[in-house]
């Protein structure tokens, strides 16, 4: 974890972006401004995140949860922030589960088109092998007939044809 604000560099993209949102239009933002908003949003981050630590650690875990973000916020007493941070965990956990059923029903679909594949592939061996049994037993029988493989325009194919 950052031990200093240093350490940890929001994007400064990020922040400009989060600060337009929350001025009126028209406002300009210095360089400079930007540069602190980012410093005190690392502070804050890191603040947030020790005290949701320590929420964990007297749970005797080390795994920081999202109730332990919110009992730091409570204990940091930014209680106005509760709200939006759950909205925003929900809607995140729900684009989460369309994306994991997206990939399910992707995954279903391809495994029924490979089963589709397999029973026609089997169909076809099996009607291959029907094919060259009976040819195989005219033979046995002895029988004069010329079996040839013929399409409509006398090419070779798998269609049988009994040609006297």
């Amino acid at each position: 974890m950052a031990e200093r604000p240093e350490d940890l560099n929001l994007p400064m993209a990020v922040v400009t972006r989060i600060t337009k949102e929350a001025l009126p239009d028209g406002c300009m933002i210095s360089k400079e401004a930007r540069l602190a908003l980012s410093k005190a949003a690392s502070v804050f981050v890191l603040y947030a995140t020790s005290c949701a630590n320590t929420v964990a650690q007297k749970s005797k875990r080390k795994t920081l949860t999202a109730p332990d973000v919110f009992t730091a916020m409570e204990e940091m007493e930014f209680e106005t922030f509760l709200d939006p941070l759950k909205d925003s965990l929900e809607a995140y956990r729900k684009e989460q589960g369309q994306v994991k059923e997206r990939k399910a029903a992707k995954k279903k679909e391809k495994e029924e088109k490979d089963a589709a594949d397999r029973a026609l592939k089997d169909v076809a061996e099996e009607s291959a092998s029907l094919v060259t049994s009976e040819l195989a037993q005219t033979v046995e029988n002895g029988e004069s007939e010329v079996v040839e493989m013929v399409t409509e325009n006398g090419t070779d194919s798998d269609t049988p044809q009994v040609i006297e």
